[in-house]
């Protein structure tokens, strides 16, 4: 508590750019009622609507089917236009979006088609806001900021993680499914207003000549950047392979929960709070343990850890149940957090701000992409063999993920100069390659 006090008090550049406070501030609230939605959307469809564990699984892949539809031309778009706007649109949409589902409830009109559809746009004006979000933030904190601003805006998604499953579990258990998603509603309104109080002028993307032309090309070109990087291919690699075998796991984790392990929506709340402290510790020391022992080796580290934390859910039975699950969510969550902060950072860094939009989308693309496929394979592999035997399956896996990080060039970067001068003569003749690609 005392390393989380001291990495939240007001100290440093950062408390003192009102701009990234708007950003932030709205970003907590919106992840505080995300939390929300994410435990009492699937237990509408298996509480209220009885729904199977393929439609439970399905649920979760309509909701990322926007990332392989939208991620490419959203992040030529967000590298075309202004950024706040597009955040501001997108709060918005969400927002409308998911009140829709307490209407239904209370007209008595709910069914699983809505959910579908709800889940549709909501990850549309996700995959739109993601992207942009990502894009943003260099605009409003300095380069060698954004480690710090990235572990802060870490630091207040886990803690909504720690807190907003306990929270959603007694809110459900308390009034209903529907009414927790309504708060979820009203915290993207919440974090639209935020936003729109942001005050700093914000010029249009800068671009390089020859990058202007169609869309298509334009997404081409982004895409070109991050499959032939050579530190991001790697990533690319691992992040799609483990959220492959993550996304099988947990598009049938509620289910094996409720059905297998008989456990209530307020006790799957609070093991998935417990398991999130793992999250919020995680993004307290990210760039701490970035800058003590390098970049390459604490993503490998992270890495391994979380992909071996999968094996502890099919284990969970008797009275280890909780235990297991409870550390499973621990170890997954401090592994997923530091390597976001400091793999994201470290991408921000060494990307040229022209490219910030299309190499955020098309990351996303790949490694978003892949998740509801696993979810799919989850669902159906879940119904034909079961639900346990498809968990040890997807872990054993996954367990193998990290290998292709510790096999790249990762595995020397220590630094963002070690980066850089990796990259630099990649960034050249990608710029050369694409004009002569364009002319």
């Amino acid at each position: 508590m005392w390393n989380l006090a001291q990495r939240l008090r007001p100290q440093g550049v950062l408390w003192h750019n009102r701009d990234f406070l708007c950003l932030w501030s709205g970003q907590t609230i919106s992840q505080f009622g995300s939390q929300i939605t994410g435990l009492a959307l699937p237990l509408v469809a298996i509480l209220l609507l009885d729904a199977s564990a393929f439609e439970v699984a399905a649920l979760g892949v309509v909701e990322f089917v926007p990332f392989i539809l939208f991620s490419l031309p959203a992040g030529a778009w967000v590298d075309r236009l202004r950024r706040r706007p597009i955040l501001i649109v997108a709060d918005w949409g969400r927002a409308v979006g998911l009140a829709t589902v307490p209407l239904a409830y209370f007209l008595d009109a709910l069914t699983m088609g809505q959910l579908y559809v709800v889940g549709f746009v909501v990850g549309a004006f996700t995959v739109v806001f993601d992207v942009s979000y990502q894009s943003y933030l260099p605009s409003l904190v300095e380069r060698d900021e954004l480690p710090d601003a990235n572990g802060k805006l870490e630091v207040t998604r886990s803690a909504a993680q720690t807190a907003g499953p306990g929270a959603a579990g007694v809110l459900i258990s308390a009034f209903s499914a529907p009414f927790a998603i309504l708060i979820d509603a009203i915290s993207f309104l919440a974090s639209a207003l935020f936003v729109t109080a942001i005050r700093r002028e914000e010029s249009l993307p800068e671009r390089e000549a020859t990058e202007k032309g169609r869309l298509r090309s334009e997404i081409a070109v982004g895409l070109r950047f991050v499959v032939r990087h050579p530190i991001m291919r790697p990533n690319l690699i691992y992040v799609s392979l483990s959220n492959f075998f993550y996304s099988a796991v947990f598009s049938i984790y509620l289910v094996y929960a409720v059905r297998d392990l008989d456990l209530s929506a307020a006790t799957i709340g609070i093991i998935g709070s417990l398991g999130s402290l793992g999250t919020l510790a995680g993004a307290i020391v990210a760039s701490r343990l970035g800058r003590d022992f390098g970049t390459g080796p604490v993503m490998i580290g992270a890495a391994a850890a979380g992909n071996f934390s999968l094996f502890f859910i099919p284990l969970a039975s008797g009275t280890l149940v909780i235990p297991l699950l409870v550390a499973s969510g621990l170890i997954l969550g401090f592994s997923a957090v530091v390597y976001n902060v400091v793999g994201i950072s470290l991408s921000q860094q060494i990307t040229p701000d022209r490219m910030l939009g299309r190499m955020n989308a098309s990351r996303r693309f790949v490694v978003w992409g892949v998740i509801p496929l696993g979810m799919l394979g989850g669902g159906a592999l879940g119904t034909a063999i079961g639900l346990r035997e498809t968990m040890w399956i997807a872990a054993g896996c996954c367990s193998l993920c990290f290998l292709t990080l510790f096999a790249s060039p990762l595995r020397a970067i220590r630094t963002v100069a070690d980066a850089e001068q990796l990259v630099g003569g990649y960034n050249e003749r990608f710029t050369l390659s694409s004009a002569s690609t364009s002319d």
